[in-house]
């Protein structure tokens, strides 16, 4: 029987029973993986009772549940999830140190994804279209199916972020596409290939983002039934000069089409483009297993603006939840229901409001990382009689300005000790780290091991800063962000579904790099080539 498999930020493994009594290896036609920005654990079971049949809750009562699943590094950013998922290992190992990090002595910022040396395929802004997979330092499970069978499996990705969808599709995809606010295209770069296809070429001249940018995003139920969410308008939530108070309805406004970004309306149109992908490139329909990748990213820009306590995020997760259902229905029809496999899950989680916590005596705060880069180094000249030798104060890491220390001959050593002291000397802070110097840190695990996981030594800072719980750096007083070691930024859901998937759940610990290595499992295929996961045998047996 012809079969597909779909992924949803998990990987789904072949029966090697049925394989075996079919007498040749099988693998499902297509997979499909798929993460939710920003999505926290607690949102399945926070909004279960509002949701349908069709979406979370078919994966979970028909699929198969891994409930305490993991981040294992630090920082618990977008880029390094992404990696992570698809490659099965970690910061230290595959390079996607954060987001973007200092790149060099001179404090030159790198962004995860950019490639100077790329040009835009499609019709939009010059630098959005310089991305390719180059700074990703190893291969990622869709690149291992494209070369378990000799290129003839095909790999998309689809995503308004590009970082979100260049990392999972890897280095060997025949398609990565993006969103483009100048134009409100989806766009690639030449290192997928001269043009874009056919089908995205029509589905950009339909103009949905012109029908969906003037469309007011309204409550899906009536107002009174969001009893899982704060008043709608409350002090924790983000404003704009647009939108001088956070209450419905939210118009999608910014500059060009970025404010699509920031409703549902960027769900919708991401689904749109990945079933218009589905069917104009004929995924399921060849020989040979293809790939399809997908990312929500308008589940973060709503989280950060608003917060886990705001209506918003719960009317996202019902929207959510209805397009999931509306994605199967389709691949039921397309491809047909038990031949496809899928896996869901998210890059991290995000915290509650700062500020809302503490209104409720809760311990937690916002560390201000301008001030604090400042302060510390005015105190680092007070002792050695030199201005900035901390370059930068980034992704909870600590930059030192390299070039400044040899020019005046200063005690590297020496000097990483008093920033270790000046930032422990600081409330907020639980522990300050030198990763050059692991074994004398006195850090509980599994604080330790995600330090560790996630230092590379090109490009990370050389101490890593610990906040308590519920602080977090860098952010303004409302809505929220992510990146720490907490529960609540790295419990993650995955849940898997479909083709060749037992009904069940486990609540052992495993971890997202167990994620790629469950995929090669079912799939009969090798392992990425940085992978330290472990293949979830619940699922694979």
């Amino acid at each position: 029987m012809k079969r597909l498999l779909l992924v949803i930020s998990c990987v789904l493994p072949l029966s090697a029973a049925f394989a075996r009594q079919a007498g040749k290896l099988e693998r499902p036609k297509l997979v499909i993986g798929i993460v939710v920005d920003q999505m926290r654990w607690d949102y399945l079971y926070r909004y279960y009772d509002r949701f349908g049949d069709g979406g979370f809750k078919r994966m979970i009562n028909e699929g198969f549940n891994c409930q305490n699943t993991f981040i294992n590094y630090l920082p618990s950013f977008t880029a390094p999830g992404h990696a992570c998922i698809y490659t099965g290992s970690v910061p230290s190992i595959h390079g996607i140190a954060a987001n973007d990090w200092v790149a060099d002595e001179e404090g030159t910022n790198c962004y995860c994804t950019s490639d100077k040396g790329r040009k835009m395929i499609g019709i939009g802004q010059r630098m959005t279209g310089e991305m390719s997979a180059k700074n990703l330092q190893v291969t990622t499970i869709t690149d291992e199916l494209r070369l378990a069978t000799n290129m003839h499996s095909r790999v998309f990705g689809i995503a308004l972020k590009d970082r979100a969808i260049i990392l999972p599709a890897g280095h060997l995809a025949n398609g990565a596409y993006w969103f483009d606010d100048s134009t409100g295209n989806f766009v690639s770069s030449d290192a997928y290939g001269d043009a874009l296809p056919h089908w995205l070429v029509r589905f950009n001249s339909k103009r949905l983002t012109d029908t969906l940018m003037k469309s007011k995003w309204n409550l899906l139920y009536p107002e009174n039934t969001y009893t899982q969410s704060l008043a709608d308008d409350n002090p924790y939530e983000g404003v704009s000069l647009v939108e001088p108070k956070p209450i419905f309805p939210h118009v999608a406004i910014g500059n060009g089409y970025y404010g699509l970004r920031s409703t549902p309306a960027g769900n919708t149109l991401t689904l749109m483009a990945a079933k218009a992908c589905i069917s104009g490139a004929h995924l399921g329909q060849s020989s040979a297993t293809d790939f399809l990748c997908i990312s929500f990213s308008s589940t973060d820009y709503i989280g950060h603006k608003y917060g886990p306590s705001a209506m918003e995020v719960e009317d996202m997760y019902l929207r959510l939840d209805q397009a999931l259902g509306e994605l199967f229905d389709y691949l039921d029809e397309y491809v047909g229901k038990g031949n496809y496999v899928t896996f869901l899950t998210a890059d991290h989680g995000g915290a509650h409001n700062a500020k809302y916590l503490e209104d409720i005596n809760i311990p937690a705060g916002n560390n201000d990382e301008v001030k604090t880069i400042i302060e510390l180094n005015a105190a680092l000249k007070s002792k050695f009689g030199k201005d900035s030798l901390v370059l930068a104060l980034t992704n909870y890491q600590v930059y030192l300005d390299e070039r400044r220390i040899r020019k005046y001959n200063l005690s590297r050593n020496e000097i990483k000790s008093a920033v270790i002291n000046f930032m422990l000397a600081q409330p907020e802070v639980a522990y300050a780290v030198d990763m050059e110097n692991m074994g004398n840190a006195t850090v509980p695990e599994p604080i330790r091991t995600m330090i560790i996981n996630g230092y590379n030594k090109q490009r990370s800072g050389c101490i890593e800063i610990i906040l308590k719980p519920g602080w977090y750096s860098g952010y303004a007083p409302t809505g929220t962000t992510h990146g720490s070691w907490n529960p609540y930024d790295t419990h993650i859901p995955l849940l898997w579904y479909g083709w060749d998937i037992p009904r069940g759940q486990t609540t052992r610990t495993v971890h997202m790099t167990d994620i790629s290595a469950t995929l090669a499992a079912l799939l009969h295929i090798q392992m990425p080539n940085g992978c330290i996961g472990e293949p979830i045998t619940e699922i694979t047996h």
